[in-house]
């Protein structure tokens, strides 16, 4: 009940964060979020022969890098930075990202969680672009987290890391649009992934 009625509040208080002289045909819908990927990483299962027991190294070290994403629902735009520390330098610059990809003449509204480095006024310098909250404790508001776990699941689980650096250059190629069969490479993907029916705003 509670997700239906912020399905609900959610068009409405959309429309009221965009420029009025923005029509609701301009207006692209955006996911942002960011995820911790390092030496801890995900194992899953894999492919292997029938009777063997194939084995997967569990690493014990501590380094990992943030990737800050976003996605665009409706077109299956996709931009990202990967980062050592999550705070709002690099929040502006994934603004900055997201004001660059949008076409002249739309506005961008960037849907993300309460973080602390979340914060609404960093979007004052980027006139085509507003940022709205989703409530507390609900990630199911944001399919971005979709965009984690295939990440997770298809390009980064079952390995292990060198350093720093290694983990930057696997999340670079794995978010890549020019690399064969990365996530940015199938805009279908993305959409299919980040759509929702409620993200409709002219019904």
């Amino acid at each position: 009940m509670k997700l239906k009625k912020l399905l609900k509040k959610f068009p409405i208080e959309t429309i009221l964060k965009i420029p009025g002289h923005v029509a609701l045909k301009d207006v692209q819908i955006w996911f942002q979020d960011e995820a911790r990927f390092g030496q801890r990483n995900t194992t899953t299962r894999i492919w292997a022969e029938k009777g063997t027991r194939p084995r997967v190294v569990q690493q014990q070290q501590f380094e990992y890098a943030y990737l800050f994403g976003a996605v665009c629902a409706t077109r299956g735009e996709a931009e990202a930075i990967v980062a050592p520390l999550s705070n709002m330098e690099a929040m502006k610059e994934q603004l900055r990202l997201i004001s660059q990809a949008t076409p002249a003449g739309k506005h961008a509204v960037v849907i993300m969680d309460q973080a602390s480095w979340h914060q609404s006024y960093l979007a004052d310098e980027f006139e085509n672009l507003t940022i709205i909250h989703i409530p507390p404790y609900s990630p199911e508001l944001n399919p971005i987290e979709q965009v984690w776990s295939w990440l997770r699941q298809n390009e980064v689980a079952n390995r292990c890391f060198e350093n720093y650096d290694d983990i930057v250059e696997t999340l670079c190629r794995a978010w890549n649009r020019r690399a064969w069969n990365r996530f940015c490479e199938d805009k279908s993907r993305v959409i299919s992934l980040c759509f929702r029916d409620w993200l409709n705003l002219i019904s």
